[in-house]
């Protein structure tokens, strides 16, 4: 049976692009399982960084574009479903399945399973839906400041879900949940993790979100204003820019925003990591002025060396 090849890492870390570099080069063959919660969206192109009709080319990518933006209640549960029958299918063929993450939840449950917390009260739902993100992030930091660090501040549904949690166990939703599933991560996945120094990634960011605007971003949410549900309206860069066409803020506010979101989002990111480096199915790659073929090339290393 192949192994799940997991590849984690910071937002503008190269991850789809070695993702189809391993997928073309592992023996075999190996298609690609996009672990996004906002790449999910159709239409939903630029701002979401999806690979491209050319990246597509190249490697077969699945769970993109299977909603559409104005479509709520898409949830980790039914990515899981999609992503288990898909690895399967992969599997079916001989072939090797790539997980590309990059929404953590998504890659938690895949790795532990789901999380079975409380049903929750519509009327608090609502209630707390009603707050701004910046009053549920402070509410949620004082009940579980892992988790505060964790979620980003734009992701209402889990900080609404995170502060649900807490309120009705009495404990924090990070300890809960670091009780789930298996003690170590299925015995079937090879964990792939990019590791970059701050300034570079920063810089990687910023440049990646100038392109997005080079790319027509503007134009892209703007097609799309009425077309958002509320989940899909949450995505970073989208809200932001709604806001502006709002006229909340200038559209150089709306950019600037963008970019200390993503650069505070990556920060997230590798917190979250670290929890992956001890473990004995992981093997991390310095990317410090590397590039994808040096990265390919250690990751086949180690790929081979587990088989």
């Amino acid at each position: 049976m192949r192994p799940i090849i997991l590849i984690l890492g910071p937002t503008a870390g190269g991850k789809t692009s070695l993702a189809i570099a391993l997928a073309n080069a592992l023996e075999g063959g190996g298609e690609c399982i996009c672990a996004d919660s906002m790449q999910i969206y159709k239409h939903m192109n630029i701002g979401t960084a999806k690979p491209t009709a050319i990246e597509h080319k190249s490697a077969v990518h699945h769970l993109v574009d299977i909603v559409e933006p104005s479509e709520d209640g898409f949830t980790v549960e039914t990515w899981l479903k999609r992503a288990e029958k898909t690895i399967e299918e992969i599997r079916r063929r001989g072939q090797w399945p790539i997980v590309v993450g990059g929404t953590n939840l998504y890659v938690q449950s895949l790795l532990f399973g789901m999380f079975d917390g409380p049903e929750c009260d519509q009327e608090k739902r609502d209630a707390l839906k009603a707050l701004p993100n910046t009053e549920l992030q402070k509410r949620l930091r004082e009940l579980d400041p892992e988790a505060a660090e964790r979620i980003h501040i734009n992701d209402t549904r889990r900080l609404v879900r995170a502060i649900e949690v807490c309120e009705a166990t009495g404990h924090p939703l990070s300890s809960l949940q670091s009780q789930w599933g298996k003690p170590m991560p299925r015995e079937d996945a090879l964990i792939i993790g990019l590791q970059w120094p701050v300034k570079t990634i920063n810089r990687r960011i910023n440049s990646r979100v100038r392109t997005m605007f080079d790319e027509g971003f503007l134009d892209e949410v703007t097609a799309l204003r009425d077309r958002f549900g509320t989940q899909a309206s949450e995505a970073l860069g989208y809200k932001q820019l709604l806001s502006h066409l709002r006229g909340e803020c200038t559209l150089d506010e709306a950019k600037e925003r963008i970019k200390i979101l993503t650069r505070r989002y990556a920060k997230q990111q590798r917190t979250w990591l670290r929890k992956f480096e001890v473990l004995p199915t992981a093997h991390f790659i310095d990317m410090d002025n590397k590039g994808t073929q040096h990265a390919a090339t250690e990751a086949l290393t180690y790929i081979s060396a587990k088989k």
